[in-house]
């Protein structure tokens, strides 16, 4: 057994594309179905795109949109990150919520706009812990 994909409904195919580039994922193939009426956008980490087949995250945009709900049968995609904090601050000066801090220099929580829960987990060891991550509280749920 390998692992393929993971596959998340979008309501925002825009906003989704420029939230997961954020978070180091780049498009590596789309398609595009008028019968069905959706789109299909494959993303992959930059470290994964040499693997045969790279792990990828399959957005799905129904064009005639739907209102989908924030789904507790599904947990979270998570990714390792090589520094857990920069990729953070980039996403906070983005305006992305970091609903968990990596306080702990290992672990920090995001959500899409399509509340899809994102884990991110530093690779190797935890990093040592630092301001103003060490003193940040949770905001909303994770």
């Amino acid at each position: 057994m390998e692992y393929f994909h993971t596959m998340v409904r979008v309501s925002h195919l825009e906003q989704s594309l420029a939230f997961y580039k954020l978070l180091g994922l780049d498009e590596v193939r789309r398609q595009d179905n008028d019968r069905g009426r959706f789109t299909l956008v494959f993303l992959a980490a930059a470290n994964d795109r040499d693997k045969q087949p790279p792990p990828l995250l399959e957005l799905t945009y129904n064009w005639d949109g739907e209102s989908y709900g924030a789904g507790r049968n599904f947990g979270h995609l998570a990714y390792w990150v090589s520094d857990i904090y920069a990729l953070c601050d980039r996403l906070k000066r983005a305006g992305v919520v970091i609903n968990r801090p990596p306080r702990d220099g290992h672990m920090a929580f995001v959500r899409s706009p399509d509340g899809i829960s994102v884990e991110l987990l530093q690779k190797g060891e935890a990093l040592p812990t630092k301001e103003p991550w060490l003193s940040m509280g949770n905001t909303g749920s994770w």
